[in-house]
């Protein structure tokens, strides 16, 4: 059984005017509108594209690599060397080393830069709007914490990279597995080096302290795998072999590393997650728990920020309405 397939689909006019992003969402009502926008649903269609794109494919299945994708995993490899030059500081507490703000403060000096080299020229007057999610996309300074909201700050700002047209259709699978991959392997240093501690966990009823999407993604990769099936991902010969291969075997291979104890007890929701039949099914109810454990909830989508890549508006709002924008055909559409 294969996932439904979906496609992101850049439809900027080049008179285009970005905007700084804001945050919208002030009080737990206001949810009722982030589910009607036109943000929600161009978000949704992006997991949904990418989680069709990378269907039965492995970390090292051949795929197009553009230059753009080459320019933003050299970008987060340099984000990954200021961690070897702002090593943690000693100090009592366990979590939450202020190194962690000196990291970051170097990421907000120089983000704009960096997407400077990463976008061709004609694109960089929408770095204004873009940046913001980059700032948003490693955890937070004053918390020294991260969670499923930064992680959906990064894929927002992947989704704005293909909306603005600099990545392309081919380079949905890529921006998967080689840029995601290498984004995952950053924010796991920064959370072990800086002991951040998970930014409104759900404990052991969650899937991970701090991820969510890479399980998504991860299970539509096991799609249709000859060996692979969900009861085999709390196999540590299985876990050995493929973590290395499938985004969601490496999920729980970091998390059988900094968890003690049986599997069942620290990640509760996840071995139950072991007894679904097909990877299909996995997906598609991990999709629907993603709906409502992040993209529904009130602390994380608080946080969001709304410009005219991802405006609150109401999706298909009139072409006359004050908040429409220039370009009104809906950016993701089914195949």
């Amino acid at each position: 059984m294969s996932v439904p397939k979906y496609r992101v689909t850049p439809l900027l006019p080049d008179q285009h005017e970005f905007v700084v992003p804001k945050k919208c969402i002030k009080v737990p009502a206001d949810i009722a509108a982030w589910e009607k926008s036109e943000a929600y649903f161009e978000y949704l269609g992006f997991i949904l594209a990418l989680n069709g794109a990378v269907q039965g494919k492995a970390l090292d299945a051949e795929c197009p690599q553009s230059d753009i994708v080459n320019s933003v995993v050299q970008m987060l490899n340099k984000f990954d060397e200021w961690i070897t030059e702002i090593p943690p500081t000693e100090q009592p507490q366990r979590f939450g080393n202020k190194s962690f703000r000196i990291w970051h403060e170097r990421l907000q000096q120089n983000a704009v830069e960096e997407l400077k080299r990463v976008l061709p020229e004609g694109l960089h007057r929408a770095i204004l709007e873009i940046v913001q999610y980059l700032y948003e996309s490693f955890g937070n300074p004053t918390r020294i914490d991260y969670g499923t909201g930064h992680e959906m700050a990064f894929l927002m700002f992947l989704c704005c990279i293909f909306k603005i047209g600099a990545f392309k259709q081919d380079d949905e699978v890529a921006v998967v597995t080689k840029v995601f991959n290498r984004y995952l392997e950053l924010v796991r240093r920064l959370q072990l080096t800086y002991r951040m501690e998970p930014a409104g966990s759900h404990g052991v009823w969650s899937l991970d302290d701090y991820q969510f999407v890479p399980f998504i993604w991860g299970s539509a990769q096991l799609i249709g795998h000859p060996r692979i099936e969900p009861r085999h991902f709390v196999d540590p010969g299985v876990i050995e072999s493929y973590s290395k291969k499938f985004v969601f075997l490496g999920c729980i291979d970091f998390i059988s590393k900094v968890k003690i104890g049986p599997f069942a007890e620290h990640s509760n929701q996840l071995w139950n997650v072991s007894a679904v039949s097909t990877w299909s099914k996995v997906n598609s109810g991990l999709i629907k728990m993603y709906k409502v454990e992040v993209l529904a909830k009130f602390p994380v989508i608080q946080h969001v920020f709304f410009g005219s890549l991802l405006p609150l508006k109401p999706m298909n709002a009139p072409p006359n309405s004050r908040e429409a924008r220039p370009d009104k055909r809906p950016q993701t559409s089914s195949q």
